[in-house]
């Protein structure tokens, strides 16, 4: 009889790998913290059967860390129970090999010893609205596209960042090379190595795409059930990241890397299913959007503003509402429009869905995940009218709304939030505000090499 434990994984999963990967002497073990950044260890061999059958101790504290990784004492996280451990478990299914490391790799998930999840994963939060969606008739699925730059070691002759050299030619553009395929040619090298380990992790890659600036790509994931897309995002940064390092070049997943150029986004397409896994957002009658997926729209509407603290999650997100090349900093909805925050996008009916466009690449899929989900929930509970759809610009067309329009702004409306707490979880919900409290007052305290050249001499 095969024995599962909590997260779903069964020591079949972990004696199959090793048995497929003779060679592989280590295994990195992932506990995605707050930010969306894996930590954990790199454990040896001949742990990997006890990590599945035992789990691991690792501190609740990792969920009390700011971006830097340092302790937040305001999170109630980091010596409140004595500091000490909490196991984790191996999320079923994630286990893989990672060819550019040579190592294997699996994300673990924190639990209580019930076998409870622990309140402060971000992980946890999206699991229980799922549970909730299940428990009204309704599977979720999705995908989410990333986004990011590839970046030079070096530096140029001015001290700033610049784009990859193409690994097949040696050559750097600095031209935008918007959808060419040419330079996707030039790139394959590295791409290809992507590819690879994609196929290894059970990452479903798929389109590939030079985006509106010179050095920055996307990357789209096949759709599938909603959390285990939200894991796919996870492991796709790590591989991107651990790929590029093996070329020579940084993978850059900041909103606004560079002020001029375009943003990166994560993108997150949604619908829910049947259970015989049919898309109830499918359009009833040609021409006519499905109700249920309008009041989804509804509910996600009446929330992004009291949500962006999870959407826009750092300073630097914000530069990318400053320059709005495709990142709309907005509330807006419509059909095939790539201005508006929520888009329907053309194409079957019967695979009919919507994009939420807001989130940075920069943030925690987890997170953007529970909050999109508990929204578009309570609007289909609250039967809520989405209210006209924006057609043109909606830059410049959208109807005023209330978001929050600086990164404090949106701690302070997040941390008021009674849906933001209900959808996370108290500890959660606390220890986020906390956590990003510190960090913007880190970076006030910033003084930036703009300001002195801007101010220094000046004032």
């Amino acid at each position: 009889m095969t024995t599962s434990f909590p997260g779903g994984a069964t020591l079949t999963e972990a004696r199959a790998f090793l048995d497929q990967h003779p060679g592989v002497q280590a295994i990195d073990i992932l506990l995605t913290d707050c930010h969306g950044i894996g930590r954990g260890k790199s454990i040896r061999r001949h742990e990997l059967e006890s990590l599945f059958s035992s789990g691991r101790g690792l501190p609740a504290s990792m969920f009390a860390q700011d971006v830097a990784g340092d302790d937040v004492d305001g999170t109630g996280l980091v010596l409140d129970d004595g500091g000490g451990d909490h196991r984790c478990w191996p999320v079923a299914g994630t286990l893989g090999y990672m060819p550019s490391t040579g190592r294997g790799q699996v994300l673990i998930s924190m639990y209580n010893p019930d076998g409870s999840g622990f309140a402060a994963e971000p992980r946890h939060a999206l699991d229980r609205q799922v549970l909730r969606a299940r428990q009204m008739g309704y599977e979720p699925m999705g995908a989410l596209e990333v986004e990011f730059y590839l970046v030079d070691r070096e530096r140029d002759s001015q001290g700033r960042m610049q784009p990859a050299r193409y690994p097949l030619t040696g050559r750097r553009s600095l031209n935008t090379n918007t959808m060419s395929v040419d330079e996707l040619d030039e790139m394959s090298p590295f791409f290809d190595a992507v590819y690879e380990g994609a196929a290894t992790l059970d990452l479903p890659l798929e389109a590939l795409i030079s985006e509106y600036a010179c050095g920055q790509y996307e990357l789209t994931i096949r759709y599938r059930d909603l959390m285990r897309a939200a894991d796919d995002v996870i492991i796709a940064k790590r591989l991107i990241r651990s790929t590029a390092r093996r070329f020579g070049m940084e993978a850059c997943f900041m909103a606004k890397p560079f002020g001029p150029l375009a943003g990166s986004g994560m993108h997150l397409h949604l619908s829910l299913a049947d259970g015989a896994g049919g898309n109830l957002f499918a359009d009833p009658s040609e021409g006519v959007l499905s109700p249920l997926m309008l009041q989804a729209i509804g509910g996600i509407r009446a929330t992004i503003g009291e949500t962006m603290a999870v959407l826009a999650p750092f300073q630097n997100s914000w530069r990318r509402f400053a320059s709005v090349n495709y990142s709309p900093g907005n509330d807006t909805w419509g059909f095939e429009n790539r201005t508006v925050a929520l888009r329907v996008p053309s194409g079957s009916a019967k695979a009919r869905h919507f994009e939420h466009r807001v989130a940075g690449v920069d943030a925690n899929p987890y997170l953007v995940a529970a909050v999109t989900l508990g929204g578009a929930l309570d609007g289909i509970e609250a039967k809520a009218d989405p209210g006209p759809a924006v057609t043109g610009n909606a830059y410049e067309n959208a109807p005023a709304n209330d978001l929050p329009r600086h990164w404090l702004e949106a701690i302070e409306r997040f941390e008021g939030s009674e849906f933001a707490r209900r959808i996370l979880g108290d500890m959660l919900h606390r220890g986020f505000v906390a956590v990003k409290k510190a960090e913007y007052m880190k970076m006030a305290l910033e003084v930036s090499e703009a300001e002195w050249s801007l101010y220094g001499f000046s004032v």
